[in-house]
């Protein structure tokens, strides 16, 4: 593959970060990363406290996607350049086993600053490593995609112990194609789950995030669970919309512009970190759970995996 940019030593100090730390290779920054094994902010909603990601920005372009702060930090936008501009941690393996070696074994979430299956994994094929790396050190993972190229490392997943989140929010397709631009379709993702049943990886649907007031009614998410109930998934997660401020800056320009009678209700719902109202979520959660319990579903974070034997110890029986 050829270098399309210039060294760091070349780059001048008006670049954007990135561009002084990176080299611009096929389309994508390649970095060193400097750590791995990063905090969940608990404004994320999920149950890991602890996260893995190989990519920062991601292809699918959410518009709700609340990892877009991260992309300030490197000199870009958390609009558009979080959905271009895709970093890679191209030592990401490396530096992973590292920091597993005085990892207190935590269970981990895999694929949260940009999907671990996005475009940029073709090229890239990182997370075989990273599904290595923790497997041997026996820490329990979940990863999060919405991609189908998470079927190439099924079977390592499943060997692993892992559980795989499919994101999916809604199935109304002109709703995905207005805030999820890039991603795959509901039905795709449906299918996505149904094929990692089958393949005997634990699979579970990341209902994420719910949008006020464009995907809340009670007919969509009846429509919704009855047709993950449909795909086999083991469980349904949910959560509403969370608006921390890099992403409810992006997410309220295009809101004010697609639908601008709705802009001034999400203002009231929302707290300044990004929260919706209590009342609020704690109604749209209950609807979910209702409609799990029709469709004989879990719903919720499922208990934590019990740690793993690290691949180590067991050759060490041998």
């Amino acid at each position: 593959m050829e270098w399309d940019a210039l060294s760091l030593l070349e780059a001048g100090e008006h670049k954007p970060l990135i561009e002084r730390r990176a080299v611009l290779r096929g389309g994508f920054y390649e970095t060193q990363a400097r750590t791995m094994i990063e905090r969940v902010p608990p404004v994320a909603g999920i149950a890991q406290q602890w996260g893995i990601s190989p990519y920062r920005g991601c292809a699918h372009a959410c518009r709700g996607c609340g990892a877009r702060a991260g992309h300030r930090r490197l000199g870009l936008d958390a609009g558009r350049d979080f959905d271009t501009r895709i970093v890679v941690k191209a030592n990401a393996v490396a530096r992973l086993r590292a920091e597993l070696e005085r990892f207190d074994g935590a269970p981990v979430a895999v694929g949260l600053s940009g999907d671990c299956y996005q475009e940029a994994e073709r090229t890239y094929r990182l997370m075989p490593g990273v599904v290595a790396a923790l497997r041997d050190a026996g820490v329990p993972f979940t990863v999060y995609t919405k991609s189908s190229l998470v079927l190439r490392d099924a079977e390592v997943l499943a060997e692993a112990g892992a559980r795989v989140a499919v994101s999916i929010a809604f199935v109304d397709e002109r709703i995905r194609r207005a805030v999820e631009p890039g991603a795959p379709g509901a039905q795709a993702r449906l299918e996505l789950v149904a094929a990692l049943v089958e393949a005997g990886v634990a699979c579970r649907v990341l209902m994420a995030p719910v949008l006020p007031l464009l995907s809340d009614a009670a007919d969509q998410l009846g429509a919704t669970v009855r047709r993950i109930a449909a795909s086999g998934a083991g469980g349904v997660e949910a959560i509403v919309l969370r608006l921390p401020p890099a992403t409810r800056a992006w997410y309220m320009t295009w809101l004010r512009r697609a639908h601008p009678a709705l802009a001034e209700r999400y203002e009231e719902l929302y707290d300044p970190a990004g929260l919706p109202a209590p009342g609020y979520e704690q109604r749209i959660l209950g609807q979910i759970e209702q409609l799990c319990r029709g469709y004989h579903l879990d719903f919720g974070a499922p208990a934590p995996p019990p740690p793993l034997v690290p691949k180590a110890a067991q050759l060490a029986l041998v």
